[in-house]
């Protein structure tokens, strides 16, 4: 029997055994979702504080069910470990390690580089390896695949090679891992056959397209998509605040129309490891052949120039109130990058903070789901900060509020009662409230 057969009859009977590489906000929720339709999942990790909490029933990932943890550890469906000597054991291994950028935006491929060296050392015949992380086309042809040949096996006859982006949405109740169609390519049609049915144990939607480079480019597209509408919408922000226009009343206007409009709301910036990351992928791709996405480029300035806008709101809401930045006490609410999860990457928070330390200002923060500032790589020089809890007396012993990230479990008519300034970056509150600046 071939090890394409061999491999297929695994599949299709439910005994495929499943290594997942990286177990942060995309690779936890995909391994337990495997458990959930009885496959057996290793986790792979090279965080050992992460494997001791999952080994200890926790979940360090707080908008997951930890129910779900707790029910796949009960069923011995799932193991996690740092031992990466054992990536030989699964059958399919799919791949879910971070792709950021380095500090010129270009993409930093490293740990997909270093993950496809680990595997090599690994593979065996009969195995399929499936890279979710976000990249720009042809990273599954032109780095993976190469990088497994290395161990002298050949991809599409000893092991498979496909690509299926992830599309996790942190704390969306409505769309959860497999309630999102799956998008799957392979780099030959036999891995795409394989992994199509991989995918068809635990997602009922999968959609195959013709090769792991157009899956690439999918993911790349969605945010994309995203991340120039937004620019345009945070862009007529600043031009219909200088007319003295409301960007908010006009969206919930424009929104009644019932068809040809798709709302985005502004903010002070784009965060999240996708939005501000991956048209940079495509953008610096399209060079090879000798083309300047202007689009991308352009969503990308004004998206990178929101934080200083809000900077400036602040700025000048404090001098109309015979206030100087130096000294002032400011209040970042919100660390995360979007409301009601603890995901701080990329937030436009981070450098809202720095800019206001550059300036003299003496700053604190609360977010209920980011009880601690972790350290950030583009921020390495900020304090370390705790959450302070939201206070009548907090409140009013400062100069200024800046609503960054509108979680709900916020009390906002507290905040209204005591804060002596808001600048609010989201529309939380309604256009004249007293005290309050829109940014």
């Amino acid at each position: 029997m071939s090890h394409q057969s061999s491999l297929h009859q695994k599949i299709s009977r439910g005994r495929a055994r499943v290594g997942v590489l990286g177990l942060g906000y995309v690779g936890l929720p995909v391994a337990l979702s495997f458990t959930e339709v009885g496959l057996e999942v290793l986790g792979f990790d090279v965080d050992p504080v992460k494997i001791q909490q999952l080994k200890a029933g926790s979940c360090y990932i707080r908008h997951l069910d930890p129910q779900r943890l707790h029910k796949a550890r009960e069923a011995k469906l799932f193991e996690a470990t740092v031992d990466f000597s054992r990536l030989g054991d699964p059958d399919v291994l799919v791949i879910c390690v971070p792709t950021p950028l380095d500090r010129y935006r270009q993409p930093d491929l490293s740990y997909v580089q270093q993950t496809a060296t680990q595997i090599s050392k690994a593979l065996r015949p009969g195995q399929l390896v499936i890279l979710e992380s976000t990249t720009y086309p042809g990273t599954s042809e032109e780095l993976l695949t190469q990088e497994l040949e290395s161990s002298g096996l050949t991809c599409g006859e000893d092991f498979f090679v496909a690509y299926s982006p992830e599309r996790e949405d942190p704390g969306n109740a409505k769309f959860s891992t497999t309630q999102i169609p799956k998008v799957v390519g392979g780099v030959d049609k036999v891995s795409g056959d394989l992994a199509e049915a991989f995918y068809l144990q635990a997602f009922p939607q999968v959609h195959r397209v013709s090769s792991a480079r157009t899956a690439e480019a999918t993911k790349l597209m969605e945010n994309i998509f995203r991340a120039v509408n937004i620019a345009l919408v945070n862009e007529l922000k600043v031009v219909y605040d200088r007319l003295g226009i409301d960007i908010w009343e006009v969206l919930d206007a424009a929104e009644t129309k019932p068809f040809g409009f798709m709302r985005f709301n502004p903010g002070p910036g784009w965060g999240g490891h996708c939005i501000p990351v991956d048209p940079f992928y495509l953008s610096w791709k399209a060079r090879e052949v000798e083309y300047t996405p202007r689009f991308i480029e352009l969503a990308g300035q004004v998206n990178i120039e929101m934080p200083q806008h809000v900077v400036d709101k602040l700025l000048l809401a404090l001098n109309d109130r015979s206030k100087a930045m130096r000294g002032s006490k400011v209040l970042l609410l919100g660390l995360a990058y979007k409301k009601d999860i603890d995901d701080p990457r990329e937030s436009p928070a981070f450098e809202i903070l720095h800019r206001l330390l550059e300036l003299g200002a003496r700053v604190s923060y609360h977010d209920p789901h980011v009880p601690e500032a972790p350290s950030m790589r583009s921020w390495p020089e900020l304090p370390a900060l705790t959450s302070q809890p939201l206070t009548k007396e907090l409140l009013e012993g400062l100069d200024a509020v800046v609503l960054v990230t509108d979680h709900r479990a916020v009390d906002y008519e507290l905040l209204a009662r005591h804060a002596p300034l808001i600048v609010d970056t989201r529309g939380v509150f309604p256009r004249g409230t007293p005290k309050v600046v829109r940014a």
